[in-house]
């Protein structure tokens, strides 16, 4: 009796089992059935694309690692190369020729770079490839590098620049790749240049540790003082000045109160900022030291300019 219930129970069990066991399988064939009609169904993208052979063809080419350029719309291939710096987009043309060599890509590349070139506005003579321009320019800034003058003479001669003061201060403002060395020898020499790159500079509405950062960022100051510094210095005073005329009404600025402030505004960098300096300058003691040389300036202002090095820094780092 007992041995014939246990095998009912067991019958019972396996029964239950089968049952299970068969449910999966008819389950996850039900889900891959959906999932493969899923994969089926072909989304066209722009242009006609069909999206997924573009996906297909890439995990039957895993090597490769990336989708054919070729086989996208040209739009989207250009903004992806576009990512590319030059070095990089040359190597992608070995592959690509035509996506690589493409003129759009290259004049984003120019003027990213080299911001103002008279070029630009010129009407461009028949052959003309930004690709070599870009070669050009990046030959001109190596040359300058080493030669600040040879350097300027090549981009001339190559008829990139306009042998025009105010173009060569265009240019040297909106460029990023001319060596600060070169640069400060360069504008020492060419004052007519240095007159023009002042007043590309706008200082409306700004502080004034601000705009003298802002000043040095373009124009280097010299390691040592001397005259060239008293020249940067003259010059962003007149500068500052004309463009913030009502700053002048109200506090009773001058060039000259400015020229007195900022050497103040050095002297106090040098001060907080050097490790060899022990014994800091205080607050206190700024102001009455500016206040002797511009006694116009109201105290409450030269704290103010005391408070932003001391939290900001050097403004001529």
């Amino acid at each position: 009796m007992g041995q014939g219930l246990w095998r009912v129970a067991r019958n019972q069990q396996l029964q239950q089992e089968y049952n299970e066991q068969g449910y999966l399988p008819r389950e996850r064939g039900r889900r891959a059935a959906a999932a493969a009609e899923n994969l089926n169904h072909r989304r066209q993208g722009p242009g006609g694309i069909d999206i997924y052979q573009l996906l297909k063809a890439r995990k039957s080419k895993e090597k490769q690692g990336f989708i054919d350029l070729e086989m996208l719309p040209p739009e989207l291939s250009i903004t992806i190369l576009s990512y590319l710096n030059a070095t990089d987009l040359c190597l992608a043309s070995c592959v690509w020729q035509g996506l690589g060599n493409d003129e759009y890509l290259w004049q984003g590349l120019c003027k990213s770079t080299w911001g103002h070139c008279s070029i630009y506005n010129r009407r461009h003579p028949p052959g003309f490839s930004y690709r070599k321009l870009y070669m050009q320019l990046d030959e001109g800034s190596l040359t300058f590098n080493a030669n600040p003058h040879e350097g300027i003479s090549y981009f001339i001669s190559k008829g990139i620049l306009n042998d025009h003061p105010k173009e060569v201060a265009k240019f040297i403002f909106y460029t990023r790749t001319l060596h600060w060395k070169m640069l400060r020898i360069y504008l020492d020499e060419r004052r007519d240049v240095l007159d023009d790159l002042v007043t590309l500079h706008n200082f409306s509405n700004q502080f004034l540790p601000n705009a003298l950062r802002e000043f040095f960022r373009h124009i280097h100051a010299p390691e040592e003082r001397g005259e060239y510094l008293e020249t940067l210095i003259t010059k962003f005073s007149h500068r500052f000045c004309a463009c913030n005329p009502g700053l002048v009404r109200e506090l009773g600025l001058s060039p000259d109160a400015v020229y007195v402030l900022c050497y103040s505004l050095i002297l106090l960098s040098i001060d907080l900022s050097s490790p060899h300096v022990k014994n800091k300058m205080s607050k206190r003691e700024f102001i009455r030291n500016t206040r002797r040389a511009a006694q116009n300036i109201s105290e409450d202002f030269v704290g103010h300019l005391y408070d932003n090095i001391y939290l900001i820094g050097h403004v001529a780092a």
